[in-house]
């Protein structure tokens, strides 16, 4: 994933400049927008239902670290 995004929305290429958080900040936001932020999974029996090659990744497309929060959303019975 990381060679793909820095081919598709390389870091420095003028572009993608937006210095209001730093030099990161744009190219993190365009990554953004081609990335799914949200993500629905069955549970059954307190088990996720993956399939036998799924996973979860958590992407994070800025080059410095931040804090970032996960919200877990229960719907059902």
């Amino acid at each position: 994933m990381e060679r793909f995004f820095d081919r598709l929305v390389p870091q420095g290429d003028p572009l993608f400049r937006h210095v209001t958080e730093g030099p990161d900040d744009m190219p993190a936001h365009v990554r953004a927008a081609l990335t799914a932020v949200s993500l629905s999974i069955p549970l059954v029996n307190g088990v996720l239902r993956l399939g036998t090659w799924q996973g979860i990744f958590l992407y994070e497309h800025r080059t410095a670290a931040h804090t970032r929060m996960i919200s877990c959303h229960v719907i059902g019975v």
